[in-house]
């Protein structure tokens, strides 16, 4: 059986230690069970703690390890957990774990990030010059923190051969099964995912995502650019009559805002519309073409292409993984 270490660390998303070690331990076992057959486990699953003492994660739940890092002598993959909050305070906290990480990729050891558990991943320097994806809520602090690392923050996972990242918080059940299919083959991942009632193959991350709009810079007339945009979105805006409002001119303006947003204008226009799309077709009885209206598009083929560019879905698509959710999950009792 291939062995697996999963990093408990402390302020922990506790579900991104049980949740991958019940991945594991579920191949080869309850699609078996389920449909009456030998069990054939595929995993030996091992939870180690900095020095082998419990960690306390973030919901208050205390995870009690089976060791210490350093009791590790030999593991096939290293699935390190993920934080919520502190980056860098955590990240420095465990020098010892970064080395640690280190030695065991240099003894030929694969490893894993969950979620926020790519900051941890990226300490070790191992990701330099690679791609690598975490939660799309800290994109801006990764790049901060890590500028050396092509961070993809719409992908749902990445690899880099022996090295690989998810998306945020519950995509470490795709990046598990996407593990299960490498480490084994695909048909015993699609029949753990079968067996979990868990959708397998999932891409991207984009949908899920808020639009990144930075607002903690210091220029106080962008901001005040960026407020209007928000509260007129829907109305016909060229950047030369944003420039003119604002009383610059349009050279001085582009490079500005993009200065401060990291966007040009119509893209960061884009984002609010789309954002402001998106809230509306959840919404129940909406169409696309009403929405596009709505937004400030009259070409419903190009808004179309513009928010998948910008979602990953198709519009229908999109409505089919929000807008209904609720209600298909649900069984009527009366």
């Amino acid at each position: 059986m291939k062995k697996i270490t999963i990093l408990a660390l402390s302020h922990a998303q506790a579900s991104s230690i049980t949740g991958p070690m019940d991945v594991f331990l579920f191949a080869g076992v309850l699609w078996n069970m389920a449909c009456g057959k030998q069990i054939s486990p595929c995993f030996e699953v091992t939870i180690a703690s900095p020095d082998g003492k419990p960690v306390k994660c973030l919901n208050r739940l205390y995870v009690e390890p089976h060791c210490g890092i350093h009791d590790v002598k030999k593991t096939d993959l290293i699935m390190i957990c993920a934080a919520a909050d502190h980056m860098e305070r955590w990240v420095e906290q465990n020098g010892d774990v970064i080395n640690w990480l280190k030695q065991q990729y240099r003894s030929g050891t694969q490893i894993a990030s969950s979620c926020t558990g790519a900051f941890m991943l990226a300490a070790t320097g191992l990701l330099n010059g690679k791609t690598a994806t975490t939660h799309w809520g800290y994109t801006d602090l990764f790049r901060k923190m890590y500028p050396l690392v092509h961070l993809r923050p719409d992908a749902m996972i990445t690899d880099e051969g022996d090295l690989y990242c998810s998306g945020g918080s519950n995509s470490y059940n795709d990046l598990s099964l996407y593990l299960v299919a490498k480490l084994i083959n695909r048909e015993i991942a699609v029949q753990c995912a079968k067996a979990m009632v868990q959708d397998f193959g999932r891409i991207t991350q984009a949908p899920y995502a808020a639009p990144n709009l930075p607002k903690s810079h210091n220029e106080h007339d962008i901001l005040d650019v960026q407020k209007w945009i928000e509260e007129h979105y829907a109305e016909g805006i060229t950047v030369s009559t944003l420039a003119a409002k604002f009383g610059m001119s349009q050279r001085t303006f582009e490079r500005r805002f993009k200065q401060a947003t990291g966007d040009s204008p119509l893209v960061y226009v884009q984002k609010i519309r789309i954002n402001e799309a998106k809230a509306l077709l959840e919404k129940p009885r909406s169409t696309f073409e009403e929405v596009t209206y709505r937004v400030g598009y009259e070409d419903i083929s190009s808004f179309r292409k513009i928010f998948q560019r910008h979602t990953g879905l198709r519009p229908k698509e999109y409505q089919r993984l929000f807008q209904e959710q609720a209600g298909r999950n649900a069984i009527s009792q009366g």
